[in-house]
């Protein structure tokens, strides 16, 4: 157990002296408090001496048993530490970012400077409560943001998401034991969840529309790539003998113009199943060329933007196949990727790695409901085996 005592200080000089300054300042109509005569005193984790001095012996005594719970539990945060500003906390987790592009940090720092640090900023990290979170979150669902308008139920997530990684910077580094950022109910956007799955007779529709532009659509159909990462497949990563495509990068586009080529998100790098059906098409698309040449360029040659490709193939493609009332984008060619190799029989783990995600728990989390209910499969392979079983019991009985 850890060593926590409790000191009185009613003979100490120091007390003595204080008790007298104070006790003048009174009878002069000070307001001060009392010195405080109960001291308690410990060794933090890092074995220097530590004390906090109350007024009062209860209150010494609550203090002293919450220290003893934390020491021993490995919770115990240095009180000190929790005064530091959340600003200097919030710079800190900045600095340290190693993982996120430059489009992602960009997205952070703005949040940072718009939101997080003009509420924040001033506060000591330890002053900030649940209930203080859970008010602000209120307050960024009703006002207007700094552009004039409602923040989306996207952009308040995100907000908080930066508020809570730098709390939990802080939960790390030692200044704070717990998040007051953590288990907070946030706005739903319903449109998110809003999937298209197109059957592949309408795939076929939308790829006979999209006319030379078809073998495009027919990667983000089947395939379920995003699309920075088809607009930066290049030549050399189609591997026709393998039937894969090798997605390593792809596109995003720059705050203020242009587009940056990166990792693929999540930076996993993955090969993609290429259906037989589709390779000629590929085949005869990047015959050819050089293995460094995007294999879908844009009309002047440099990577497709996707305001190019939406406007120019995609919305007129929609329309002409007669599927503009189905709300579909050409990242909802993703749900129908994943529905179709669903349906064809492809398991959690294989949708997953087509899809990029990060584990087959989120891919069940997006498209569990349409994974078949399998009970009576498990059932019945369970009845076979149990069959074989006594079957060969009653043979060595015989």
């Amino acid at each position: 157990m850890a060593r926590v005592w409790i000191e009185d200080r009613s003979t100490q000089k120091d007390y003595v002296a204080a008790m007298e300054k104070w006790r003048v300042a009174k009878k002069a109509g000070s307001k001060r408090a009392e010195p405080g005569r109960w001291r308690v005193r410990w060794y933090g984790p890092d074995g220097k001496p530590k004390a906090l001095t109350c007024a009062k012996l209860p209150q010494a005594e609550k203090e002293q048993q919450a220290l003893i719970q934390r020491l021993d539990k490995g919770t115990y945060r240095d009180p000190k530490q929790g005064k530091t500003l959340f600003s200097e906390v919030a710079e800190q987790w900045f600095a340290a970012l190693r993982r996120p592009g430059e489009r992602t940090k960009a997205d952070y720092r703005e949040l940072l400077d718009l939101y997080v640090l003009p509420k924040w900023g001033s506060w000591a990290v330890s002053s900030i409560r649940w209930e203080d979170v859970s008010a602000w979150l209120t307050v960024l669902c009703e006002t207007p943001g700094k552009r004039g308008r409602v923040l989306s139920p996207a952009r308040i997530g995100k907000t908080h998401l930066v508020l809570s990684m730098v709390m939990k910077y802080a939960v790390k580094t030692g200044k704070v034991s717990t998040s007051p950022a953590a288990d907070h109910e946030l706005p739903q956007d319903e449109d998110d969840d809003d999937h298209v799955y197109l059957t592949h007779d309408q795939v076929a529709g939308l790829v006979d529309a999209a006319g030379e532009h078809g073998t495009l659509l027919l990667v983000l159909a089947y395939c379920g790539i995003r699309w920075g990462e088809v607009s930066a497949l290049k030549v050399g990563r189609v591997q026709l003998a393998g039937r894969r495509l090798r997605i390593v990068q792809a596109y995003t586009r720059k705050r203020g113009g242009g587009l940056l080529l990166k990792d693929v998100k999540n930076h996993e790098k993955r090969s993609v199943p290429l259906m037989s059906s589709l390779a000629p098409d590929l085949g005869a698309l990047v015959a050819g060329r050089g293995t460094e040449e995007l294999v879908f360029p844009g009309a002047d040659g440099e990577p497709m933007t996707y305001w190019e490709f939406r406007a120019g193939i995609f919305d007129p493609a929609v329309k002409a196949a007669g599927l503009n009332g189905l709300g579909l984008t050409p990242h909802k060619l993703r749900h129908t990727a994943a529905s179709l190799a669903i349906a064809a029989g492809a398991d959690p783990k294989v949708v997953q790695q087509m899809l990029g995600h990060k584990s087959a728990a989120m891919t069940l989390d997006v498209y569990g409901h349409l994974f078949p209910e399998r009970l009576d499969e498990v059932a019945d392979a369970l009845d076979i085996g149990r069959a074989s079983a006594l079957a060969a019991r009653t043979a060595l009985a015989a």
